[in-house]
């Protein structure tokens, strides 16, 4: 019952309900088909459960756009470049920082956390991938204090 309290208010949260949590392709062989799909983990979401997975369907040639917290001034980032399983089926085609005072009204507090945007381009049928990893970069510091694995499945329009 304590998992599905957490499922909920998160797919509530996802600007489009394309992540199925503890879903596998086999499991749930019916993921909503997308040619475009916008995805958002917000940093509560990551603070409730620093760790998360899903599944989504695109079309060949669709977009796909990840959108996940950033706080850059805990000397925490993501990999700009976050590792893609089969580079084939899916390409980064952009990353960009959006920092706190591009998101609110007024100034921010000092320390407010901004966002990070990563598009991506479906290139042909096929399953990759995306490994999202937030951690301190330098030597010694922590790794995948929060991470973000989400498979993509490029499908053909029927």
């Amino acid at each position: 019952m304590k998992l599905v309290a957490k499922v909920i208010p998160i797919c509530a949260l996802i600007v489009l309900p394309l992540l199925l949590f503890g879903c596998s392709p086999a499991e749930s062989p019916s993921l909503e088909f997308m040619q475009d799909a916008t995805s958002e983990l917000t940093c509560e979401m990551f603070q409730e459960q620093p760790h998360h997975s899903g599944n989504i369907v695109l079309g060949v040639d669709g977009t796909l756009t990840v959108i996940l917290c950033s706080n850059q001034t805990t000397g925490f980032q993501w990999s700009e470049s976050p590792e893609i399983s089969d580079q084939t089926v899916l390409q980064q085609t952009a990353h960009e920082f959006i920092p706190p005072e591009d998101l609110a009204e007024r100034p921010p507090p000092a320390g407010s956390p901004g966002k990070e945007v990563w598009t991506f381009k479906t290139l042909k049928k096929g399953t990759s991938t995306i490994s999202f990893e937030y951690s301190r970069p330098w030597e010694g510091g922590e790794k995948g204090e929060w991470t973000f694995n989400l498979e993509v499945h490029a499908r053909e329009r029927s």
